[in-house]
This record gives C-alpha cells, sequence and structure tokens, in this order.
C-alpha cells in the first residue's frame, strides 16, 4: 500500500488599522492577488484564507471584483475562510464582552460575504491563552491554528504534531492545528522537490497524518526579495502546487474543516499562555532577549534535547517593557467599560466601531513585523479610542444635561480625580473637559502622558522614548563588520535601486539590510520616560545641537522624580509640589517647585497651560536654566509640509517663518502674550488636521525642539523612525535663598474640525428629515 499524507495550507492576510492605502495596493498586487490566480490555475489545490478586517474592507472598497473571485473559490470547495478577531486584536488582551464582539463581528461579515460563517479562526500573532478555548467555541468557532511552539509547550513531541487536539476551557472544547516547523520553514524558502520529499518521509501506509503550515501570506510575495521568489523566474508557488498535483497518489491538499470531519484528533493537550517562539523573545528586556537568542541558537545547533522547551516573555510583558504600550492598553480598557455603559443606538455603533479598530493588535507589541514605533499606526490606533471615548463621554454629559445626545457637543463631562491608570499601584491625575483629555503621572515628574484633542481625534504628546532593542547589536556589529571591511573591496555587497546596502545572507534569516549609513549614530537614549510638562535643570551654555544626542548633564532631581498633589481643582486644574535639590558643585542646593496645570477654552479651541514656582531653600545662590519639556507628535516626518513649526520676527515685521516639524530650531524672547508686540511669536500645526497651536510664554523665554527619532528594525531593514518632536522652553533661573520665580507656558489651540460632528452629520440630516 502506498503511503500517504495530507497538507493544510493556511495563509493569514493583514493589514494594520491606519496603514497606507499605497502600502496595501503595493502587498495586493505581489502577495494577493498572485495567490489567487495561482489557485484559479490549480483548482485542485485547497487551503484556507485568513483576511483581517482592514483588507476585507480595502477589498469590498478597492478590489470588490476580487472578493467575487475568491467567492468562486469557496463555493467549489477550494478554499476555506478562516474568522477571528475582526480588526486582529490580540484577543488575549482584551475584555470578554470585546473578545465575543470582535469574533462575532468577524462571522457576521463572512457570512454576508462568502454565503457560510467560519469554522476556523486565526489569533492575532497566535497569542495563546487558555481561556481562548472558552471565547472561540462560544462565538461559534471549532478549531484555530497555533504554532509548533505551543504544542512544545504543551508536552507535544515534535514526530507527534502530524494531526490535531483538542483543549478545552470551563467545558468548551476546540480543536487545535499546530504548524509543524519542518513545513513552515521549507515553504516557501526550501527547494521544491525537499518539500515533497520531506512530506513523503512522514507519509503513512494509514494516511492518517496531516502537515499542517500556517503562516503570513505576505511572505508569498511581499516580504523582501519573495516576488521574483514565489511569482517571477523561480515562480515557486506554481512549481510547488504542480508537484503537488503530480504527486496526487499520495499528497492532497485538503481544508482544515475537510480533515476535522473525516479525521479523529490525536487526543487532548493543555496549551499554556504562549505565541510563537520569536514573539517570546521579542517580549523580553532587550539584554535577556540577547541572552535568550544566544541560548536558543546554541541549544538548536548543538541539537540539544532542551531546546524544545526554551520560551521567553508572556506576551503581556510588552505592557511591562514600554510603558507607551501599557499606557495604549489601559486606555483601551477605560474606553471599553465608557462604550459599554452607552445606550443602544446609531452612537453607539460609532463608537464600538472606533474601539474595535483602537483595538487592532499592531501597536500593542514590537518586533521584527509592526509595532508601536510605527508612528502613523500608533496615531491611527490612538485616534480611534479617541473617538470612542469622546463619544461614549459626549452621549453620557449631553443626555444628563438635555436628556439629548448631541454629537460634538461642548456639555462633555468634565472631571479632575485622582485614579491608578496604568495600574502600578500608583494614582495618577486624569483631567477631562469638552476639549480635551489630559493625564498626568505623579511618580514620574509629574508629567503628561497623555494630551488628546477631542475635535481633532489626536495625541499630541504620543511621542516614543529611545530605549535600548535587543536587535540594535546587530546593527553595531554590522557597522563594526563594514568598516572593517572598507579595506577589502572583494567582499560580496549589493546595493538594490533605493540604494539599501546589504550583505549577501547565507539564508534569508540571516539578512542584514541597511536603508541608510550611519544608522548606528542615532542610537541614544533618553534616561527618563518621554512624558510632557517635564521640569529640567541645566547649564545656561547648552545648544539645540546639544540636546538631541543629551550631551548635557541633568543638575535637578525634578524630571523623574515624584511629586506630590497639594490641590485638585473642579474647573480642571491641578497643583502638585516636590522638593528636591539642584546638583551643582558646593551643592545640592535645596529647592521647592510648585506646578500647576491649567486647562481652559471650549472643544474646538481649547488650552493648555504649565506654571512652575521655583523657591530656593539653599544658603548660597542659584544660577541655571529651568528648563520645561513637551513632546509633540504631529506626524511630521519623512519631511511632511503640512506639519511645520512657525516663527515670527520682532514685532510683526516680517510674516511667521514656516519649518519642518521633523527638524531642529530655536528662537528667543518668545511672546508673553497677545499684547507682546515686540516679542517672538511661535506656533506648530497640521495643515491637514486643520490643527494650529498658538504658544504664550512668561516671561518671554527661549524654545528649542529637535526630532525624536529611533532606529528599529523590520523585515524591510534597519531605518530611522520619526517619532515626533522634543519642545523644550528655557529661561535663567538666578535665586538668593529664600527667593522666588515664577514662569509658564501655554498652549492656545485652534481646530478647524469637529470630526465627532462631521461623523454624525448624516444621521442628523436624517433626524431633520423625519
Amino acid at each position: 500500500m502506498t503511503a500517504r499524507i495530507a497538507l493544510a495550507l493556511v495563509l493569514h492576510n493583514h493589514q494594520p488599522v491606519g496603514n497606507f492605502g499605497w502600502v496595501v495596493e503595493e502587498v495586493y498586487h505581489q502577495a494577493y492577488e498572485p495567490m489567487i490566480g495561482a489557485l484559479e490555475r490549480h483548482p485542485t489545490i485547497r487551503m484556507g484564507l485568513h483576511y483581517s478586517g482592514p483588507v476585507l474592507d480595502w477589498l469590498r472598497q478597492e478590489r470588490p471584483e476580487t472578493l467575487e473571485r475568491i467567492q468562486t473559490l469557496v463555493t467549489r470547495g477550494q478554499v476555506e475562510i478562516l474568522g477571528g478577531g475582526y480588526y486582529e486584536p490580540v484577543l488575549a488582551s482584551l475584555p470578554d464582552a470585546d473578545r465575543a464582539g470582535q469574533l462575532l463581528r468577524m462571522a457576521n461579515e463572512l457570512e454576508v460575504l462568502f454565503g457560510e460563517r467560519p469554522h476556523g479562526a486565526w489569533l492575532a500573532e497566535r497569542v495563546w491563552e487558555p481561556s481562548l478555548a472558552r471565547d472561540l467555541a462560544r462565538a461559534g468557532y471549532q478549531y484555530t491554528v497555533l504554532d509548533d511552539n505551543h504544542l512544545r509547550a504543551a508536552a507535544v513531541r515534535d514526530d507527534a504534531m502530524w494531526g490535531t487536539f483538542t483543549t478545552d476551557d470551563q467545558g468548551e472544547l476546540l480543536t487545535v492545528f499546530g504548524t509543524e516547523q519542518g513545513l513552515r520553514y521549507r515553504i516557501p524558502f526550501g527547494e521544491v522537490e525537499d518539500v515533497i520529499g520531506y512530506l513523503r518521509q512522514h507519509a503513512t501506509e494509514s494516511g492518517d497524518r496531516l502537515g499542517t503550515m500556517g503562516d503570513d501570506g505576505e511572505k508569498f510575495g511581499a516580504w523582501p526579495g519573495t516576488f521574483e521568489h514565489c511569482w517571477g523566474k523561480t515562480a515557486w508557488v506554481d512549481h510547488c502546487f504542480s508537484a503537488i498535483e503530480a504527486n496526487a497518489d499520495w499528497l492532497a491538499t485538503v481544508t482544515p474543516r475537510e480533515w476535522m470531519t473525516r479525521h479523529q484528533p490525536i487526543g487532548r493537550i493543555a496549551v499554556p499562555a504562549t505565541s510563537y517562539v520569536e514573539m517570546t523573545e521579542w517580549a523580553l528586556p532587550s539584554d535577556e532577549a540577547n541572552v535568550f537568542h544566544e541560548a536558543l541558537a546554541t541549544a538548536r545547533r548543538d541539537r540539544l534535547p532542551a531546546a524544545r522547551f526554551l520560551q521567553g516573555a508572556s506576551w503581556r510583558n510588552f505592557q511591562v517593557r514600554y510603558r507607551e504600550i501599557n499606557d495604549l492598553h489601559k486606555q483601551m480598557l477605560r474606553t471599553s467599560r465608557a462604550v459599554a455603559a452607552m445606550a443602544p443606538g446609531p452612537m453607539h455603533d460609532r463608537a464600538l466601531e472606533h474601539l474595535y479598530q483602537g483595538q487592532s493588535n499592531d501597536c500593542y507589541w514590537h518586533g521584527l513585523f509592526g509595532g508601536v514605533y510605527i508612528v502613523h499606526m500608533r496615531m491611527a490606533t490612538l485616534g480611534h479610542l479617541i473617538a470612542a471615548e469622546d463619544l461614549a463621554r459626549t452621549a453620557e454629559a449631553s443626555r444628563a444635561a438635555t436628556g439629548a445626545v448631541i454629537p460634538g457637543s461642548n456639555s462633555t463631562l468634565g472631571e479632575t480625580r485622582l485614579v491608578d491608570l496604568d495600574l502600578d499601584g500608583h494614582d495618577e491625575v486624569l483631567i477631562s473637559t469638552a476639549g480635551q483629555v489630559v493625564t498626568v503621572d505623579l511618580e514620574e515628574g509629574a508629567g503628561l502622558g497623555n494630551w488628546d484633542l477631542r475635535a481633532s481625534r489626536i495625541a499630541l504628546a504620543s511621542v516614543m522614548r529611545r530605549r535600548p532593542e535587543a536587535y540594535h547589536e546587530t546593527l553595531r556589529e554590522h557597522a563594526r563588520r563594514r568598516a572593517a571591511a572598507a579595506t577589502a573591496p572583494d567582499r560580496a555587497r549589493s546595493r538594490d535601486e533605493a540604494g539599501v546596502v546589504a550583505e549577501k545572507p547565507a539564508t534569508i534569516h540571516d539578512t542584514v539590510r541597511v536603508k541608510e549609513p550611519g544608522l548606528e549614530e542615532l542610537l541614544v537614549y533618553d534616561w527618563h520616560e518621554r512624558r510632557s510638562g517635564l521640569i529640567h535643570l541645566m547649564p545656561r551654555d547648552v545648544e539645540v545641537a546639544d540636546l538631541r544626542p543629551l550631551r548635557y548633564p541633568e543638575w535637578g532631581d525634578f524630571a523623574d522624580q515624584p511629586f506630590q498633589v497639594e490641590r485638585l481643582g473642579p474647573g480642571g486644574s491641578l497643583v502638585v509640589r516636590r522638593e528636591g535639590a539642584l546638583f551643582v558643585a558646593g551643592g545640592p542646593h535645596p529647592l521647592r517647585i510648585a506646578k500647576e496645570i491649567r486647562t481652559g477654552g471650549d472643544r474646538l479651541a481649547p488650552s493648555l497651560e504649565v506654571a512652575v514656582e521655583v523657591e530656593s531653600a539653599a544658603s548660597g545662590a542659584v544660577d541655571c536654566d529651568l528648563g520645561i519639556e513637551w513632546g509633540i507628535n504631529l506626524m511630521g516626518g519623512g519631511g511632511n509640509p503640512a506639519a511645520w513649526y512657525a516663527v515670527g520676527g520682532v514685532g510683526d515685521q516680517r510674516q511667521p517663518m514656516r519649518l519642518p516639524h521633523d527638524g531642529s530650531g530655536d528662537v528667543t524672547g518668545i511672546r508673553d502674550g497677545a499684547d507682546d508686540r515686540e516679542g517672538s511669536s511661535l506656533a506648530f500645526g497640521n495643515d491637514d488636521v486643520g490643527l494650529q497651536v498658538n504658544v504664550v510664554t512668561s516671561p518671554r523665554g527661549r524654545a528649542s525642539w529637535f526630532p525624536i527619532e529611533t532606529v528599529s528594525n523590520s523585515e524591510a531593514g534597519f531605518e530611522r523612525v520619526y517619532q515626533g518632536s522634543a519642545l523644550l522652553f528655557r529661561w535663567r533661573l538666578e535665586l538668593g535663598p529664600g527667593d522666588k520665580a515664577s514662569f509658564s507656558v501655554r498652549f492656545d489651540v485652534i481646530q478647524e474640525r469637529d470630526l465627532a460632528a462631521e461623523e454624525a452629520a448624516p444621521e442628523v440630516a436624517l433626524r431633520g428629515a423625519a
């Protein structure tokens, strides 16, 4: 009897919420459409396909004919469509109601598009926790696809992974397909003959073995170097499909559902919380990640049995590693509770849609693919959460005030309260007004973590900290090798059309691409979180060129140390105080600093002010610069002309000069009010957003700004990523014993658009017609 085996291919196609349309279009032509064409050319090849909600939305809008082609493949039984969370959230990170809501939203959409509800669910980044068996089953899903790493963690031997297993939670059953590692490494990077030979090695006379390969659809054409390999001269995919067809007497492709209906599971397993092994490595602190990487590589190279049990950290550890991710996650949870409390109706539906989009996984972690450093995706995610919370609070406040719901109303519930926002055991301050939401971390310099504008739905203070990443050592080593090889002209090097320098890798996994030379010089790390309104004490001779690389000493202990609350104001104000010191020769010199945060204005024109009073308790003189630092994100990377700083001359003798928001600059003598005709003007804004922020200082101050840029690695290579702008206001601080001095900076915001009102316009028009 001929030994037989089955192969279940499952491809996952996803684009993040907030990604550029041209990127989706490019990936569509490189990977998504070619795979559909290949299936049409090879009608006996069966597989599972998963399209996340953002891809489905794009196809509906831009390529409806492609959905019809997929429908044809589904109708003839060649393709099974998998579901999951609609906007590709990490389900384990969501409240139970949102888990169910995202899963059911996808199931409902797929039933409309393709005529049947999905049986299988794709898990974002294969982040698994045991409770998901319950959630998936209760939402009507029968199976999911995990990685070999999950099965190893469940004590399944490598030679026993050729089939399905069951797991359960709270009495609910779920079938698990596990991607086989050898297939994942070979498809599509190995020789086709090797893939066929590998499957033949594992075939049995009983024919009860299944090889599963579930992975990203983008690896079939959209990853660097794969388009030519998969669809060009090599034509790997067509070659592979033809080889499978030629061996149909012993090798068959099946959909997961098809296999489940014909074969029993191998047995029960208990899968612990984990993901694919690379994700568990990325979740580790950078120094520990390097240790883990070396340990795993050594264990695999030496074929140690213990290699199969090596795991990194839980996916949840990203909320520990990155303050920004934890803040985002906790903001999402607060927003979810607010939306859940809304009364049913169109406004609730819009808020829920924004919430679900704000749960898209890509900015809740960081690794080789995607992550929180991708600024336009981070801003889009935050924007959706701001929108959802705004709709929920507006509905609550306007109904309480008038009995009616008025989108974009100035009656948004105002509050100033102490609450543990980030769940670190310490209270923060939340200030919520009609026009803005501000959060203050008392333990870290009383800095502002959020400065969210409701009408524009923009997170102005969302600037990432520059911090060490494990892959930075790879970049440094790459730079050292290139420097050492500079005198060796015969060294194998290549340069692509975009000028990207890359060493020729031994395998695709060894690739080191650098999008521009000298990136290692940008590896500067911040010593504090990049919150806003932080107070610095520094030498008087620090220039703009010294700020970006941190070539200056910090003389105070106010930027990252605790402040105590002195007063919470009912009108959206806060006073905090700290007794610290100036650390210079002859010191330390004790100083008492009070910081007051004031909010004002209305929905379209809110204002925010930080006022600082310094009192010297030192016996000697104090002479330094006092700075108040802000992080501003107006999506100005890449020289975006829509984002700008504007500096005006003394006495309005010339029009304000616009400067790129991602550049560096400096201006002195900033006006201290509308009546100051002799000072310089300073403003910043974004024309696409319809936003301008005018700055007033008291007394006249100096402002310096520079870009915050990180170096990230992705499948496309190492690159600089603009995270926002640091804006530092400075004054000279001269105090004798017992002297006091006061300084302040105020931001007056002007917004042209109220997105909530625009979004509700059709609904308002319909009510008027009725």
